[in-house]
């Protein structure tokens, strides 16, 4: 066991404003009791109570990993709407007294869930911008689809207008 200090620090403060967590757009979790882990230079992590939590879809697994710092973690699936991912959800049922506050909470990896905070949506919180993320190949060219590619078609005729095209069905039908 090791002790959190200047070298490694861990902060644990209640969360402003509450918690939401959407799982493929559904509310898994909701809490204004939420507890911000912060420790060393990971980003923050969110621990809900059990009871904000719709425990029912989650599934308790075999793993099981030890943080010096906090203890053995235990890991649950997310089962929702035929979604299933493994491993998503963990809880420190006896943390260290160092992080003992967190005993029994719940926290989600957030490549799975969506946070929302407050009054604010899931996509207002964390705004991403697509160029940032979208920089694989389609072709193996090692050319990124970040890059611009040229039109597969031509620019309309600025001379041409509506009436100019043709209408094969005009007249035909109902007045």
């Amino acid at each position: 066991m090791k002790i959190p200090d200047e070298s490694h620090p861990i902060t644990i403060d209640r969360s402003p404003a509450a918690v939401r967590v959407l799982f493929e757009g559904h509310e898994i979790a909701d809490s204004d009791d939420v507890l911000v882990l912060k420790e060393a230079s990971y980003p923050p992590v969110y621990y809900f109570p059990r009871e904000d939590v719709r425990m029912m879809f989650l599934r308790r697994t075999d793993k099981v990993t030890h943080c010096p710092y906090k203890g053995d973690a235990s890991y649950f699936t997310i089962y929702r709407d035929a979604k299933v991912v493994e491993n998503a959800v963990w809880t420190y049922e006896t943390p260290f007294p160092a992080v003992g506050q967190i005993a029994n909470r719940v926290a989600f990896y957030p490549e799975h869930v969506e946070f929302e905070l407050g009054e604010l949506k899931a996509t207002e919180t964390e705004k991403v911008s697509v160029d940032d993320v979208v920089r694989h190949t389609d072709s193996g060219s090692g050319r990124s689809q970040a890059d611009h590619w040229p039109p597969n078609v031509d620019m309309p005729d600025p001379e041409r207008t509506e009436q100019d095209i043709d209408q094969p069905y005009k007249g035909v039908g109902a007045p």
